[in-house]
């Protein structure tokens, strides 16, 4: 079982190239089936999340070639050979549910996915991605195959534009509804849509590869029936979640980074909130440098929501962050109901935090007195202690490192694989900015006892 060691108390200086954005190019690939023409991407981080991605729609038809280190790939889906996505898929990532609106206008067949995936911070329901594919004119409904639960849909006549209005603006929803409408006859507007810069990449992406589709006012986004598809290039937007983590832990570390290709309109909230607690940073015409200024202060108030809002990606490590800072500060997390697993670690390493199941906000969120615990108070400064960590989800996990880097003892971190989905050779980057961190083996009695993660069925591309 790998592991990550890391000696802490060191602080992180010098420069790095954030890397394409995880909830762009997994979008794009699969967007990319809904034409039998090349699609050739630049800035693909080598992410595991990528990697599985390119599993299932390889099975699909898709042919891809990949060189890992220049972050270039090529893709093209000739024909679609198969409309049924393997049930050990389930649970690998989100990203299959996609393939929904990707293939229903391609496709008369029968579309078969495994039920949703990816990391376990709260409900991800698929009523919504269903609403708008049966608005369109598809059908879609629940099976059960050897105890695993699978989507079929199909639009035997054929999908039809329409109307969608979502009741929360969800991202992936969203995205699954232009697919889709990109091939359905007429025209579709989808009001209360997710506007995310992925969201917008991945139109962008959509435009080029020939749908008449755009963004207007209020959250509504317009698409008409694509007559022509095109070959196309693109390149993959910065991650904005990447650049925002090494920006918290350059500044928790008394340190100082500059993040190349981190994007000042991707990270406007986020970076008033860094001046509002005293953290440091410049913006360039290449990136941002983040660094430490002086004692962080306490006293804030943060609520997480869709964009434009403070992405619930950046809570956790923002978090920890705040452990640091001088005074007491408030969270609200009003995107996922069960966000603030990773809290019990933080505690026992030495950070000062309670949780709340009522609505710390302006106002009362979705989860008000559904006894979640969604709010949570974080007092600080607070000293960090090394330990042995699973780590339990993506951002969790960037949250744990942080901590890690805080802390005067050695800490271990088991459950890479969760890391590896979404940060592009953490430790070598870490290690760059003169972080102690080694990826080592560990002894199956030194681990501590978890699941074993899904088996990848590894991709043919090179």
């Amino acid at each position: 079982m790998e592991a990550f060691k890391i000696r802490g108390q060191k602080p992180l200086k010098g420069r790095i190239k954030a890397a394409g954005a995880k909830n762009g190019i997994t979008k794009m690939l699969v967007a990319s089936l809904l034409s039998n023409e090349r699609c050739i991407f630049s800035n693909v981080p080598n992410i595991s999340e990528v990697e599985m991605t390119l599993n299932f729609c390889s099975e699909i038809g898709m042919e891809v070639t990949w060189d890992r280190k220049s972050g270039k790939m090529e893709a093209i889906t000739k024909e679609i050979k198969s409309s049924y996505i393997p049930l050990h898929f389930s649970g690998a990532n989100r990203i299959p549910i996609l393939t929904m609106g990707a293939l229903l206008g391609r496709t008369r067949q029968s579309i078969v996915v495994p039920t949703v995936g990816g990391c376990k911070i709260g409900k991800r329901p698929v009523d919504f991605h269903i609403m708008a594919l049966e608005k369109l004119g598809a059908k879609v409904e629940e099976r059960v195959i050897k105890k695993e639960c699978s989507y079929y849909a199909h639009a035997k006549e054929g999908l039809e534009g329409a109307i969608i209005k979502f009741p929360f603006p969800s991202v992936m929803a969203t995205e699954n509804a232009i697919l889709a409408a990109c091939r359905a006859k007429g025209k579709t507007v989808i009001q209360n849509a997710a506007i995310e810069p992925e969201v917008i990449d991945l139109i962008l992406f959509l435009q080029k590869l020939g749908a008449i589709i755009h963004v207007d006012v209020n959250r509504q986004i317009h698409i008409e029936e694509t007559k022509k598809f095109y070959e196309v290039e693109h390149t993959v937007l910065t991650d904005r979640i990447e650049a925002a983590s090494f920006g918290m832990a350059a500044i928790s570390t008394k340190g100082r980074v500059f993040v190349e290709g981190a994007k000042q309109s991707h990270l406007i909230i986020f970076l008033n909130k860094l001046r509002a607690i005293n953290g440091g940073f410049s913006v360039k015409n290449d990136g941002i440098e983040f660094y430490y200024q002086g004692p962080l202060k306490g006293g804030l108030h943060l609520e997480t929501g869709v964009h434009p809002g403070f992405l619930t990606d950046w809570q956790q490590p923002f978090v920890t962050l705040l452990t640091q800072a001088h005074g007491t500060s408030v969270i609200h997390e009003t995107v996922y109901e069960n966000r603030f697993g990773y809290i019990k670690i933080l505690k026992e390493m030495g950070a000062d935090v309670e949780l709340f199941t009522q609505c710390l906000g302006e106002k009362p969120c979705r989860f008000a007195a559904q006894n979640y615990q969604h709010s949570l108070i974080v007092k600080g400064p607070t000293p960090f202690k090394g330990m042995s960590i699973e780590v339990p989800d993506l951002r969790a996990g960037f949250a744990y490192v942080m901590a890690a880097l805080l802390a005067k003892e050695i800490s271990t971190l088991t459950g890479l694989h969760y890391l590896d989905r979404g940060y592009e050779t953490l430790e070598l980057k870490l290690n760059a900015l003169g972080a102690d961190i080694e990826r080592i083996e560990l002894k199956e009695k030194e681990a501590s006892p978890k699941k074993e993660p899904f088996a990848l069925h590894l991709s043919p591309a090179s």
